[in-house]
């Protein structure tokens, strides 16, 4: 009988946070229109909403030496370090339905979040 040789592998670290194709795809049509040349895409956590922390996207033209920078399709999307220790694991996504548009975040790291999603509590 052959012997097989089998070691316990790591399990791959998980991603520190991530951008779906949808969400990548309408971060580039954004940043493609004029007003928007040159900016990049940030999420940034803060205190407030309902539910006590808050999400926040907005467009900046710097990027800052704590900041994380998420590559996807040719887009880059900033996170600052306070901000990335309550998104952890977190999927940027898009949605577009008959409610409305928008840019959402499943966190593995909230444990209620409000009605709407741009507000969450962590445990």
């Amino acid at each position: 009988m052959d012997e097989v040789d089998i070691r316990a592998q790591p399990a791959p670290a998980p991603a520190l946070l991530t951008v779906t194709d949808r969400a990548a795809k309408r971060i580039a049509e954004l940043l493609a229109q004029p007003q928007h040349a040159g900016l990049t895409l940030r999420l940034a956590v803060s205190g407030g909403g309902c539910s006590g922390f808050a999400y926040g996207f907005s467009f900046d033209d710097e990027i800052r030496d704590d900041d994380l920078v998420i590559e996807k399709g040719g887009i880059k999307v900033l996170v600052d370090e306070v901000s990335l220790d309550y998104l952890r694991g977190s999927e940027i996504d898009y949605t577009d339905e008959m409610i409305g548009a928008a840019f959402t975040v499943r966190n593995p790291n909230a444990a209620s979040s409000c009605g709407c999603g741009n507000s969450f509590s962590v445990a």
